[in-house]
């Protein structure tokens, strides 16, 4: 069984470090292949020939660039279908989700292509007499990635693209859950001609990010994943003098209306919630419902998250596969558990599920319960998994004040027929990204993404216009060219009134 290692250099880089961690197809429980498990030399390695990649990266002209990038992303076009497999095997979510996900990817690629304009600088002829002002933005050097496992092609090329672009290197350390996508986007930065060392690649565990967050080499680091791993990325890193965006986790809420498309809102919020099994940071975990139109909702939730297709990823028409891991499904169950017992109403319940022909898969069905308080487990922890909680308020006012009284601030979205109502949400909630009649508001690419609260650390969202300035650095030149032939102005000691003039 082979093992998944490094990609230093510009190639396949086997590990220095003794240990290795099986990665499991959650449909079955079976263990595919291994990953191995860098250790502190293994990413010396790397940052090395990062370093001495990005002196030359950087210093090649834009359009250079983005002749890389547009070729790169002809590539992954190419490889979808090869590439959606791969992850569907060993993340588990089904293979129309796959290729979603590498679209979403494939947006954040295409906005980079565009670098020589992201990259224009400014100018000011004449801001004094003879003197002309100039600014621009210049890479950083070495740059690293630490990507979950829910999203192991997005979230890298979320990050890599507009790091390469701006002429950094890239290094990335992927989930050990899912590591093989990380090699296989390796490979096509590689035959689209990004030179050697720019974009790197070091599996592992906790070794492989505490020496990244570590390294004196590394001027930034981006990460996506749990608040508590966001929160301890952001501090060790900060206390190193590097730059940090941290995403961290949610509790996303669905506010329902009782104007809404009752039927509309229930098909938005059956799909944010258990699609994926419910392991996105977007995903709408609670559904907020004026109380009116509770029951009714709660009647057609009911129905079609009993018509969810449970299947592994690869089995057409399948709507939702497999949660990550054994844990993971214990984690969850245990918590629909908590909910019956602290007093929630248990409507559909997904525990249990069996999959014939793949009894040793981690499968968790959709999951429906009812009346839940802010005080349950179920309310206040991030599940993860597929389960929706429906909350019960009397009116907008209320709604708002329980999504802001929630320490997460990731995504929220609001059904509703009246454009009063939208306003007064989206101008009040406090919440960084908030879709209306929209369930899962993630934002295209010449936007940005992050959320607030406990779901960043770090004052940069990534992609878009603000993954730009989080990759670069402002420079400012201010100068002069005094004529040959003219006397000089004399030098002042001090600042006046008639500096500009």
């Amino acid at each position: 069984m082979t093992t998944v290692a490094h990609w230093i250099d510009g190639k396949p880089a086997a590990s220095t470090g003794t240990g290795e961690q099986p990665v499991l197809d959650p449909s079955t429980g079976e263990t595919i292949t291994h990953v191995a498990l860098g250790s502190a030399e293994d990413v010396d390695r790397a940052v090395a020939s990062a370093v001495a990649a990005a002196e030359t990266w950087s210093q090649m002209s834009l359009g250079k660039r983005a002749s890389v990038l547009f070729a790169f992303r002809q590539l992954l076009v190419g490889a979808t279908d090869e590439l959606a497999a791969l992850v569907s095997r060993e993340h588990g979510k089904v293979l129309s989700d796959a290729r979603g996900e590498i679209a979403r990817g494939l947006e954040v690629v295409e906005f980079a292509c565009g670098v020589p304009q992201l990259l224009q600088g400014e100018f000011s002829d004449g801001a004094a007499t003879g003197i002309d002002v100039l600014s621009s933005r210049e890479p950083l050097g070495v740059v690293a990635g630490i990507t979950p496992f829910n999203f192991p092609v997005m979230v890298p090329l979320w990050m890599s693209p507009v790091a390469i672009a701006a002429g950094n290197a890239f290094v990335l350390k992927p989930s050990e859950r899912d590591p093989s996508a990380s090699l296989f986007l390796a490979d096509l930065w590689s035959r689209a001609g990004l030179p050697d060392g720019v974009f790197s690649v070091v599996q592992g565990d906790r070794v492989v990010v505490d020496a990244l967050l570590h390294h004196p080499d590394v001027e930034a680091v981006s990460f996506v994943g749990s608040t508590p791993v966001a929160r301890y990325v952001h501090a060790t890193a900060s206390a190193h003098g590097k730059r940090v965006q941290a995403l961290g986790g949610a509790k996303n809420h669905g506010v329902v209306l009782a104007d809404a498309d009752l039927d509309d809102a229930a098909e938005q919020l059956t799909a944010a919630a258990f699609g994926a099994a419910g392991e996105r940071c977007m995903a709408l975990s609670v559904a907020v419902v004026e109380e009116s139109v509770a029951d009714a909702l709660v009647v057609r939730l009911a129905e079609r998250a009993r018509a969810v297709r449970v299947a592994p990823g690869s089995t057409p028409g399948a709507d939702m596969g497999p949660v990550i891991t054994a844990a993971a499904k214990r984690r969850i169950e245990g918590l629909v558990t908590s909910a019956q017992e602290q007093g929630a109403t248990l409507v559909v319940d997904g525990r249990g599920t069996v999959v014939p022909g793949h009894e040793g898969g981690f499968f968790v069905g959709p999951t429906l319960v009812d009346h839940v308080r802010p005080e349950h487990d179920v309310y206040r922890e991030e599940v993860f998994g597929p389960v929706l909680d429906v909350v019960r308020v009397p009116d907008l006012d209320a709604a708002i004040e329980l999504v802001n009284a929630n320490p997460y601030g990731n995504g929220t979205a609001l059904f509703t027929a009246s454009g009063e109502a939208a306003r007064r949400f989206r101008r009040r909630v406090k919440v960084g990204m908030v879709g209306i009649n929209v369930p899962i508001p993630v934002p295209v690419a010449w936007h940005s993404f992050g959320g607030w609260k406990d779901s960043l650390f770090g004052e940069s969202h990534v992609y878009g216009p603000e993954g730009v300035r989080f990759y670069t650095r402002g420079k400012v030149v201010t100068q002069r060219w005094p004529h040959r032939d003219r006397p000089a102005a004399p030098a002042s000691f001090h600042f006046s009134g008639d500096a500009q003039k």
